[in-house]
């Protein structure tokens, strides 16, 4: 970590060890950098200077700037003294010629802030630092640790206000939570009702368990209550499976208005519900989560996959109260078992020191930027979305039909999703794009304008055969 003496300038804090010290220094260096504890542009400390501070002779302090400058660390400039260089990424990618994008993925978007990416390595690498062996050498207990549970609190209370940790289950990604409450309140041969589209996971999940899935009718606000109440009382299903914020894949979001009247109904019937909160950080705007509303009737979901890092496999779930939630964790061990310790621990360290909150509102900007980009690209008014969400749900008109379109965009490189991983029924003539799996903006800005080209063009047109 960066040391500052009482003029403020930069003095290395070296780990102790057998090795050359100008290697320790530019370690020390080349860390600080990385971290973010220096940034481009800082000007180090005189090489004389430093070499009083450390106690060491000058030529050692000189060796070490010239190992610096060898790996591109820094850049000396004759009069003026040594400055930090701006880094390259290290994960950076070089821009396709072609504009080819897998626009399948639903990821989040990678922004361009290095002192962040580098100060989320660096959070990784204090867990290191601490030392402590119980987190690489013990299995801990489903549903986590308490300090790990009551950070997940912490994370979701903007959203649901204070949460009883004995209601709060860490667990392995979200969709080892939806498995553990699908599993506990459907046996096989149940049936679970779910929106007419809805998430490929849970599709997969039930058809593995055996549940049956009843599509409800949705429009531009979600899930129409009254068609809801219609298949409870045809199906008599065991829950109520929903994405209210942020929906995959139209963008739908409710209105607290159709929130309370589908809870309405669920409470009339008896229904409990699980909401898939997967979206719900990124909105801004939203009304409150379900569980915000009636916490006594819904289990609740929240990823962090989708709004902070898909290598973070950690959920928070929610259950309806502390006995129900050690139920779950039953069904968490029998399943999925425990999140991992590691990545627990990682999420917990970004919820606390603010990094998740920074990564948050800097997926949320760089989203911004790319709907901007569609909206200037794609036809006004033919896509679905919202501001909030990194994808598109394109409705196709005649000539062009989903199948055809998807295949067209393939022959270009460009993958798509067509609407039949969501249907549950008949599918629309729709599909579905990610903007968040483009490495760039540009990138982005290729692979639109191949799609709205083809837009305009006739299908039999599009593909020429000799």
């Amino acid at each position: 970590m960066t040391k500052s003496g009482d003029d403020g300038q930069w003095i290395p804090a070296m780990q102790q060890a057998g090795g050359p010290v100008y290697l320790a220094i530019a370690d020390a260096l080349e860390a600080d950098i990385l971290s973010g504890g220096l940034a481009t542009g800082t000007r180090l400390p005189p090489q004389r200077h430093l070499a009083e501070r450390l106690g060491i002779d000058f030529t050692t302090v000189s060796r070490a700037y010239s190992e610096a400058k060898r790996r591109g660390l820094v850049d000396g400039r004759v009069g003026l003294g040594t400055f930090v260089r701006a880094q390259s990424s290290v994960d950076a990618k070089p821009p396709r010629e072609s504009g080819e994008v897998d626009m399948s993925m639903n990821l989040p978007p990678e922004f361009d802030d290095a002192g962040l990416t580098a100060h989320m390595w660096a959070s990784m690498s204090a867990l290191g630092a601490q030392g402590c062996q119980r987190l690489l050498m013990r299995y801990q207990e489903p549903g986590g640790t308490a300090q790990d549970r009551e950070t997940g609190a912490q994370w979701l209370s903007p959203r649901l206000g204070q949460i009883p940790i004995d209601r709060l289950l860490v667990c392995a990604g979200a969709q080892g939570a939806l498995l553990a409450v699908a599993s506990s309140l459907a046996a096989p041969g149940d049936t679970i009702c779910t929106e007419a589209l809805t998430y490929p996971g849970f599709r997969s999940l039930a058809a593995h368990a055996g549940i049956k899935l009843a599509g409800v009718t949705m429009d531009d606000e979600g899930i129409d209550p009254d068609s809801f109440d219609e298949a409870c009382e045809k199906h008599a299903p065991k829950a109520l499976y929903c994405t209210p914020t942020l929906h995959n894949p139209t963008t739908a979001t409710m209105p607290l208005k159709r929130r309370e009247a589908l809870i309405a109904v669920a409470r009339k019937r008896r229904v409990p519900i699980i909401e898939d909160d997967a979206y719900g950080a990124l909105a801004v705007d939203a009304p409150p989560p379900l569980a915000g509303l009636a916490p006594d009737i819904v289990y609740y979901v929240g990823g962090l996959a989708k709004c902070l890092s898909p290598a973070l496999r950690v959920a928070y779930l929610v259950a309806p109260d502390a006995r129900t939630a050690s139920k779950l964790a039953g069904a968490l061990r029998a399943t999925a078992s425990t999140a991992s310790p590691l990545t627990s621990a990682l999420a917990s360290r970004w919820i606390l020191d603010g990094t998740a909150t920074s990564v948050l509102h800097a997926i949320r900007a760089e989203t911004a930027a790319r709907q901007a980009i569609a909206s200037g690209i794609l036809p006004p008014g033919l896509t679905k979305t919202n501001l909030s969400a990194y994808h598109l749900w394109l409705p196709l008109a005649e000539p062009w039909g989903r199948g055809e379109f998807a295949s067209r965009l393939r022959t270009k490189g460009i993958s798509v999703v067509a609407s039949d991983a969501f249907a549950l029924s008949s599918p629309p003539e729709a599909v579905r794009l990610g903007l968040g799996a483009a490495s760039s903006r540009e990138e982005l800005a290729r692979s639109l304008q191949i799609a709205a080209d083809l837009l305009l063009q006739q299908p039999a047109m599009s593909l020429m055969v000799v």
